[in-house]
């Protein structure tokens, strides 16, 4: 019973619990959304210099810090309170330190709140010892993770849709915080800060206002029945978040007017009430977590065994990574725009090969193998294949470093280091250095099989849609660290010497044998009664089937390890090709200069050591 309230909740007969608990939680909901907005005018509003915090972003630090204390005391709150609504109203059993172990320790809603609570604790440190705006990308990063983690626990993970729900609400929370925050960061800087950040934030603002709405529209379309819902209290609060979000763009749309006309008086009044629309909108979210949406039956469609048409036309969108690619591609398009414009050419293979990327870690996700993926070992393999070895080739030979760096933004003055700089800087990083040291990506490349696979961690993520989330993106971002430092065209912190990477590649060929093998030896499954839970009626033998996914893991990896060693050869003789080239030509402009080459006085210093010697 105790697990059934934690899953559903229970009506309290407490008033004061009644009353607390959503102040509680919207109270939460506008400091984390504070935090993250004001770290966000940091990071990207406020003129740093050469990367280091200026006085008025250190002014702004300290409302962050109190804004992330609140965020941290609301979560400690949120726990008493949730823990207190389960009991039925009691408070008082609340801070039973029995209970508040068990509900801590024993429960998926309490590892929540821990994780919360270490993120939150985290980035509050890094506030607070930031003297860099690379610390604040760092604070800021973790205070969004820390802010979407109950999202993967909320009422939208049981929806038949779960995978639309969750994927969904997680661009609206964290684009609604960006965009909300950002205007109130832009209301409490400088004004010359605001003057110099409003036509940056109005960029921003048209990107952030597109993709809340559509995910606030998919979000809606997996909780309601269409055609029975909207007679809920429910979904009079969607429309109600929906007006208010139109209200909000027609903000942004008259912010753009202010700009051009350069009217900073009016444009500082829009501020004030565009940030009353958006608590509201806060708050109406809010809200609506804390309700279960309308029930309605849907249709459960058994999954019938593959064949070539399921396998090629079948299509599942996982909105988490399907949002993630549809981004990344949109900023790749914008890149090529930009270069356009400046009448700059980019290689068209480039493009191909970022799209192709694009391309199969779709099919790999949400196409026919990323569905059948979730219903058999073998097809789990497949998928991992596609998105560890064949994606991220695509992904690193369309080179979108090169292109960020082409194409993004420089600092609003000599001494600001701004985006590109920023990322310059990372990528000289020593955190980059280390992670792109050949031994090191070998390491995370192959060693994760072993580590997933071998121990009780595959199990434990294949139960949850979470767990299939963060196995796609690892496969996703080792292999493309792998194949970066192999035959990456991007810059490189470390210049690794081709005989290396040909080492570092028959040695991934080898591991990858040797895991095959292994895999092909079990006599256990190794998903902890997953795919039998799933009661399919093809591909009845799990053990067999397991043993199938070790088959295709060795077929499929090799192949794009063998295409990397002949890229590697290919590119190991261009590049001497190019030295001997630069060599003659040197020694061309010498002779024309009557002067000798390199060789030549290489070869006459070897003769005054020769020279010295005999004399000696």
């Amino acid at each position: 019973m105790f697990f059934k309230a934690l899953s559903h909740g229970h009506a309290t007969s407490n008033t004061f619990v009644a009353i607390l608990s959503p102040i509680v939680k919207n109270l939460g909901l506008l400091s984390v959304v504070t935090t993250v907005g004001l770290l966000f005018a940091i990071a990207f509003f406020i003129e740093e210099k050469k990367g280091f915090l200026q006085k008025e972003a250190l002014r702004v630090k300290k409302l962050t810090q109190l804004a992330a204390i609140i965020w941290i005391v609301t979560i400690v709150g949120s726990i008493f309170t949730q823990l207190a609504v389960v009991l039925g109203g009691s408070f008082s059993e609340a801070f039973s330190t029995a209970l508040f172990r068990y509900f801590l320790l024993d429960t998926i809603i309490g590892h929540t709140y821990i994780a919360q609570l270490i993120l939150a604790s985290i980035s509050l440190l890094l506030m607070q010892r930031a003297k860099k705006v690379g610390t604040i990308y760092w604070a800021l990063g973790l205070t969004i993770l820390a802010m979407i983690l109950p999202i993967f626990q909320s009422h939208s993970s049981g929806l038949t849709n779960h995978s639309i729900a969750i994927g969904s609400l997680v661009f609206h929370v964290i684009f609604i915080s960006l965009w909300a925050g950002g205007v109130l960061g832009l209301f409490v800087i400088s004004p010359l800060e605001r003057a110099n950040s409003l036509k940056r934030f109005s960029a921003f603002a048209l990107w952030a206002a597109i993709i809340v709405s559509l995910s606030g529209l998919l979000n809606a379309y997996s909780r309601l029945n269409f055609l029975a819902a909207w007679n809920s209290s429910y979904s009079s609060l969607v429309l109600l978040k929906f007006v208010l979000t139109v209200l909000l763009i027609a903000f942004g749309s008259r912010h753009r007017d202010y700009i051009i006309a350069k009217k900073s008086e009016a444009t500082y009044s829009l501020l004030g009430m565009e940030i009353v629309v958006m608590i509201s909108t806060i708050v109406v979210g809010g809200w609506l977590s804390t309700l279960q949406p309308p029930s309605h039956e849907v249709k459960q469609n058994v999954l019938l065994a593959p064949n070539l048409n399921r396998l090629f036309w079948s299509y599942s969108p996982d909105i988490l990574i399907l949002g993630i690619l549809l981004i990344v591609s949109a900023l790749y398009i914008r890149g090529l725009v930009i270069l356009s414009k400046r009448g700059d050419k980019w290689p068209i293979g480039r493009t191909i090969a970022f799209f192709c990327g694009v391309g199969f870690a779709d099919y790999a996700t949400s196409g026919g193998v990323g569905i059948y993926a979730q219903y058999s070992f073998s097809y789990h393999m497949i998928a991992h294949m596609i998105l560890g070895m064949i994606a991220p080739i695509g992904f690193v030979l369309s080179a979108p470093i090169t292109l960020a760096l082409r194409t993004l933004p420089i600092g609003r003055s000599q001494e600001e280091r701004g985006i590109r700089g920023s990322v310059i800087s990372l990528i000289h990083s020593k955190v980059m250095g280390f992670y792109t040291n050949p031994v090191v990506a070998l390491g995370i490349f192959d060693g994760s099989l072993f580590l997933l696979y071998m121990t009780p961690l595959f199990g434990a993520m294949m139960h949850s849609h979470t767990g299939h989330v963060i196995m796609d993106i690892h496969f996703l971002l080792s292999g493309y660290l792998f194949f970066h430092v192999i035959v990456g065209v991007d810059p490189n912190p470390r210049k690794v010497p081709h005989i290396v990477r040909i080492i570092i590649l028959f040695a991934a060929m080898s591991i990858h044998a040797f895991f095959s093998i292994t895999l092909l030896s079990t006599s256990t499954l190794l998903d902890n009664g997953y795919f039998a839970a799933l009661h399919r009626t093809w591909n009845v033998d799990l053990l067999v089937d397991q043993h199938l996914g070790g088959s295709i893991g060795w077929a499929m990896g090799e192949i794009p390890i063998l295409i990397a060693l002949v890229a590697t050869f290919i590119q190991w003789v261009r590049d001497d090709s190019r030295e001997a080239n630069r060599i003659d030509r040197a020694a061309d402009r010498a002779d024309a200069m009557g002067e000798d080459d390199e060789l030549a006085e290489y070869n006459r210093h070897l003769a005054s050591l020769r020279l010295q010697d005999e004399q000696d």
